[in-house]
């Protein structure tokens, strides 16, 4: 299943995709599309329900996250091996955790807007997991999967300044930001996805290639990472762990980095996960 939220910010409406791409309400069937709709019964409830008798949704409304009320953004930084050496860094020997802001969460084609004060501003496309229910101290990677409910894409965008140069060792200062977190377009549950680890990903800038990589060059694939974050913290229904960039991204260019700037627009993609647009613009 390919599950959306539709509508303005903060009134989103839950949705399903149809065969044919166009989006179905799940309103009588659900209120939203969060934790515990994502929970194992929530699901089999969305599965049961006759999805060509539900109203077809008009036009092309505007998406918003696909998972409502995220409390916990996990980021895992330098997890692909080709990513780390582009920008010169060793392949770490256990994930590298930080958090997004919650509230950085926006939806797929929303602006990025430039904080105040950036100067080196970033992008990253990256392979989305959502948590589908509770889960501490997973025994291992096998029972990991069970906690995940699918999957759907995230720009991780990033203020180099912010992360790097303004003390190195606090990256959540320049991955926080308002709309640092474009999430979506869609909850794509995992029965639809064959192999998570080799998906091709892709991002331009203003129709120019930056990022081309694929799912297969992560250092820790995504059943891992649930299994070792859920040895830190509690992992609960609905929260996201953001996994990691392939290379090509701003940091990483040669002689000189070409950060993005006010109009620039950001294309990006994950195979079988779908496609995000954003137009950067400047905080008001």
């Amino acid at each position: 299943m390919k599950l959306v939220r539709f509508g303005p910010p903060g009134r989103e409406k839950p949705g399903i995709v149809d065969k044919d791409g166009h989006i179905r309400n799940l309103s009588k069937i659900v209120p939203d599309i969060n934790g515990e709709t994502i929970s194992p019964a929530g699901l089999a409830k969305i599965k049961k329900a006759k999805i060509e008798k539900l109203p077809r949704v008009p036009g092309k409304p505007r998406l918003g996250p696909p998972i409502a009320h995220v409390r916990h953004f996990i980021a895992i930084g330098l997890n692909f091996s080709d990513h780390a050496a582009e920008v010169g860094m060793p392949l770490p020997k256990e994930p590298i955790i930080f958090a997004k802001a919650p509230n950085c969460i926006c939806g797929p084609n929303d602006n990025i807007i430039i904080p105040k004060g950036s100067t080196k501003l970033d992008w990253e496309v990256e392979l989305c997991i959502v948590i589908g229910k509770r889960g501490r101290y997973i025994k291992s990677e096998a029972e990991a999967a069970s906690y995940i409910a699918g999957y759907t894409i995230c720009n991780d965008v990033s203020e180099r300044a912010f992360q790097i140069d303004r003390g190195g060792t606090q990256w959540g200062k320049g991955k926080g930001a308002e709309n640092f977190g474009p999430v979506g377009p869609w909850l794509v549950t995992k029965d639809e996805i064959k192999d998570v680890q080799n998906l091709k990903m892709w991002l331009n800038v203003n129709g120019e290639k930056r990022q081309h990589g694929s799912t297969r060059t992560m250092i820790f694939g995504a059943e891992n990472l649930v299994w070792y974050c859920s040895q830190f913290f509690v992992l609960e229904p609905g929260d996201i762990i953001t996994t990691g960039t392939p290379p090509g991204v701003a940091q990483g260019m040669k002689p000189e980095p070409k950060w993005l700037k006010p109009g620039d627009m950001v294309t990006l993609g994950i195979e079988g996960l779908g496609e995000q647009r954003q137009k950067v613009v400047p905080a008001k």
